[in-house]
């Protein structure tokens, strides 16, 4: 599952960056300075990364077990700027956890 992690947390990054430009930088050229070339490419890429990222996101909870809910609410967390930061975070942490080994629990008797 390492390996599924690390392509994961990748394309987060880039689709969180992505995202990020487009809004704080693209959107203000198109609209207030009616220069759309920045939507032009980086929203394109976007959407193509984005999809990329709903595999991955897809592949990881596949692997990890992840209930319906945890891994709709990770796909999702593409589509808002700097949630994909803050789910990628939390998907490590996740990951982490379910590596660790659990202590049995002791026999009462």
């Amino acid at each position: 599952m390492g390996g599924a992690l690390t392509r994961y947390r990748v394309i987060a990054w880039i689709v969180g960056v992505a995202l990020v430009v487009l809004v704080l930088i693209g959107m203000p050229l198109k609209y207030g300075f009616d220069n759309p070339s920045v939507v032009g490419v980086v929203g394109v890429a976007h959407g193509w990364l984005y999809m990329v990222y709903l595999a991955l996101a897809f592949d990881l909870s596949r692997r990890a077990d992840w209930p319906l809910k945890r891994m709709l609410l990770v796909m999702l967390a593409g589509t808002v700027p700097f949630v994909s930061f803050y789910a990628e975070r939390r998907v490590s942490r996740w990951v982490a956890t379910e590596r660790l080994p659990r202590t049995p629990e002791p026999v009462a008797g």
